[in-house]
């Protein structure tokens, strides 16, 4: 007879128990009930993902009359909801739940268009909504159309309760945002429209988030400023000639020089009331030398020593200074010739305050070189930040704590550029407020497998249905 290892009876049976369990577990995660609510928006949020709205081939159109419908099919006037724009293919919604007049409307914004997604470089079909492992992945999860989601369906939600604002509130759902378009939705409505758009403020989905930071969720960021954008061409133009007769007036090698002092130059720390509170507000969240450094920007923003050491994090660095960058080149017009021209393209993000003028001269004396021209190519939008109104904030922090407790309010400026910089231009203050967290270390916005975390979208829901009647009632 032999011997029972009891040794490995034990092993083959914990292994079984623990594939059990896990088992259960996965189950249990999968078939978790979600409320009516979250029913909603979930459906919502797919049937915008796995509508394509990219530029190249994409519709935002569709996408637009398939939110309206869900509208009229709640019970909404049709003559309160507008699907509208100057090109067929890229159109923009725009509807508006009627309150009691007593304020002013609130505008809450989202765009529609996506960046292009190609199937060969995702792990999967970038145009379907895909859950896996407590994410959402697909085009647009994150950049934006889980906010435009969490908007539609707390505007019904809102409309089956017979919830009766103390104001208006409109809902613009917009084409253009992510460029490539003829146009900008949001800028299209306030130039043709602005009667249908014009608010006290605006709510922009596509700022503000939330962030998470090692596993833990750090702040609440509130954006109500954002960087303008102004772009420059640096151009070198000469005789050439043949490339057996080389020369050292050359113009691809005058235009190296002058990009290689761009590269290493610094425009002067710009530090506004916004920026400082910001760095104030880490100060309190980071440890060591970084959160020393944000105390001491915040306190004294002439501290160099504390600037340098926050310069070397790109996004701190933006959030500094104007910053410009060279993004695209062409050069020569044969093999075998010297270049009668070389050009670069800078791509520059401008602090608040400052002027198109100021920065087109710094360039210019940056290089010192005569045959560089540099021209700007557009023209800088106003760019004033939005006052941080005590009532508004006392109200995001009263939500704050008490759906998420331990999270800090922020104020934050956006280094990038949204909507939001035409809705201030035209003297509509603007608060970027996502309710969605990321996570600061794994931001997939424009990139390959674009996600967000489940919890996260369904918790953003829930903050964004609060947030809304907060600002809209007095009860």
């Amino acid at each position: 007879m032999k011997k029972i290892n009891f040794y490995l009876v034990m092993k083959y049976l914990l292994s079984a128990l623990f594939i059990i369990t896990v088992s259960h577990q996965n189950i249990s995660a999968q078939t978790q009930k979600l409320s009516a609510e979250q029913e909603s928006a979930r459906s919502i949020f797919k049937e915008l993902i796995e509508i394509n709205t990219t530029h190249s081939v994409g519709n935002t159109t569709m996408a637009a009359n398939a939110m309206a419908k869900r509208f009229l099919d709640a019970g909404f006037d049709q003559k309160d909801i507008h699907v509208f724009g100057p090109q067929d293919r890229n159109q923009n919604m725009v509807i508006r739940f009627h309150g009691s007049g007593k304020a002013k409307p609130i505008l809450f914004i989202s765009h529609l268009d996506v960046v292009e997604a190609r199937r060969e470089d995702w792990s999967l079909d970038p145009f379907q909504l895909t859950e896996r492992d407590g994410y959402f992945y697909g085009r647009g999860t994150l950049d934006i159309k889980d906010g435009a989601a969490i908007l539609v369906a707390n505007f019904l939600r809102l409309k089956k309760e017979n919830f009766t604002p103390d104001r208006d509130l409109i809902l613009a759902l917009t084409a253009g945002e992510e460029g490539g378009s003829d146009y900008d939705g949001i800028e299209w409505l306030i130039a043709n429209h602005r009667d249908l758009i014009d608010a006290e403020f605006c709510v922009n989905m596509d700022a503000g988030d939330p962030q998470i930071k090692n596993g833990k969720r750090i702040n609440r960021t509130v954006q109500p400023s954002e960087k303008a954008v102004l772009d420059f061409s640096f151009e070198v133009k000469n005789r050439g000639g043949h490339s057996s007769l080389p020369v050292k007036n050359n113009s691809i090698y005058h235009l190296a020089d002058g990009l290689a002092k761009l590269e290493q130059y610094n425009f002067p720390a710009d530090l506004n009331e916004i920026t400082r509170a910001y760095f104030g507000k880490m100060a309190t969240i980071e440890t060591g030398q970084l959160s020393a450094d944000m105390k001491a920007v915040s306190e004294n923003p002439n501290d160099s020593n504390a600037i340098y050491r926050l310069s070397t994090s790109p996004y701190y660095n933006a959030l500094l200074r104007t910053t410009c960058v060279a993004t695209r080149l062409e050069a020569g017009h044969a093999i075998t010739a010297l270049p009668q021209y070389a050009k670069a393209l800078v791509n520059c993000r401008v602090m608040p305050g400052a002027k198109q003028i100021d920065i087109q001269n710094a360039l210019i004396q940056m290089l010192a070189d005569t045959q560089i021209v540099v021209t700007a190519l557009d023209t800088m939008m106003s760019n004033p930040p939005s006052p941080l109104k005590p009532e508004l904030m006392q109200k995001i922090e009263s939500l704050t704590k008490k759906l998420w407790p331990g999270v800090v309010v922020m104020p934050v400026m956006q280094v990038g550029a949204s909507d939001g910089l035409f809705l201030r231009g035209a003297g509509i203050p603007t608060y970027g407020i996502s309710g969605v967290f990321i996570n600061v270390d794994d931001n997939r916005a424009h990139g390959k497998d674009e996600r967000i975390g489940v919890k996260d979208f369904y918790d953003g829901l829930e903050y964004e249905y609060y947030l809304i009647k907060m600002f809209s009632t007095a009860k």
